[in-house]
């Protein structure tokens, strides 16, 4: 499996890393680039991540065989729509969008005829920093990648989505679209939600400033990615808040247990929510290939 070219379309953290990967393991022989940015698709040139800036994402697209859409959510649909032209047949299309449901339903709007070039994917993986400069050729080494194939994919182009991911040190698995954005609407979506509201809530009292001055390694872990990107989280939620809001309210529950238990000095009933929690998470350990074979199956 060797690409002759890859048009990666976003020169950011995510497909600059996806680059440096197929480089680093040999599997592309032409890497060219775009990114709204002039300077941004320089840099990319300049660190070696692609070999050819173009300034078009159909210029990058035209006689790629491996196509990489590294762009916020909200941008998949005019993407799409610029790429369906000059797309060959037999690319294999991917994205790397953290939602599934509507990425599959702009392709669908859009691609026509080169709909079956798309495999949908989603990496596990990233930083809270942004940007070409950040991306790295391990940033995909032992996460998991998830595949939510397209009827109107052939078993051969998903196998060599699959492989793609695997040779650059991925798990892969498959889930269906909606699958994707239940479970991470739960396990992503709304753990990232509660740390921006969190500090929102600390920052917004009079003495907030204060409060946070004292802030130890709690506060530091529980509150590391409130440092994400703003405009990709806001896509995200935006694109996903039925799953997301489903999530809020399952949490909004819980947080009323929590409550009442204060509430009626019930330190009894605290305690089983606090030890209920603290069995769970110490029984959990993050997995690479396993954490999503389950939710596949739903």
């Amino acid at each position: 499996m060797k690409f002759q070219r890859l048009a990666l379309i976003g020169c950011g953290l995510m497909g600059g890393s996806f680059a440096l990967a197929l480089r680093q393991a040999g599997l592309v022989q032409h890497i060219t680039g775009f990114s709204a940015s002039e300077k941004t698709r320089q840099r990319a040139v300049d660190l070696n991540v692609i070999d050819q800036a173009c300034c078009s994402v159909a210029e990058a697209v035209q006689g790629a065989d491996l196509v990489l859409l590294a762009v916020p959510v909200g941008a998949m649909n005019s993407s799409f729509a610029m790429i369906r032209d000059v797309l060959q047949p037999h690319a294999l299309l991917m994205d790397v969008g953290s939602t599934k449901c509507d990425v599959v339903a702009a392709a669908q709007a859009t691609l026509g005829e080169r709909l079956a070039c798309f495999v949908p994917a989603h990496p596990i993986a990233g930083k809270e920093v942004a940007g070409i400069e950040h991306a790295e050729s391990t940033l995909y080494q032992d996460r998991r990648t998830i595949l939510t194939p397209l009827p109107q994919n052939s078993i051969r182009q998903i196998q060599t989505a699959s492989q793609v991911w695997s040779a650059i040190g991925s798990h892969v698995s498959q889930m269906t679209p909606k699958a994707h954005d239940a479970t991470f609407a739960a396990v992503s979506h709304l753990p990232h939600l509660l740390a921006f509201a969190a500090v929102n809530a600390l920052t917004a009292q009079p003495n907030g400033s204060a409060f946070l001055e004292m802030a130890g390694p709690g506060f530091r872990d529980f509150s590391r990615i409130a440092a994400s990107e703003s405009s990709v989280w806001r896509d995200i939620l935006s694109a996903n808040k039925t799953e997301v809001l489903a999530q809020m309210t399952h949490f909004r529950a819980a947080l009323d247990q929590f409550e009442n238990a204060l509430n009626s000095s019930d330190n009894s009933a605290l305690q089983q929510l606090i030890q209920q929690a603290s069995d769970v998470r110490s029984a959990w350990t993050l997995q690479a290939g396993n954490a999503c074979n389950k939710a596949s199956e739903d």
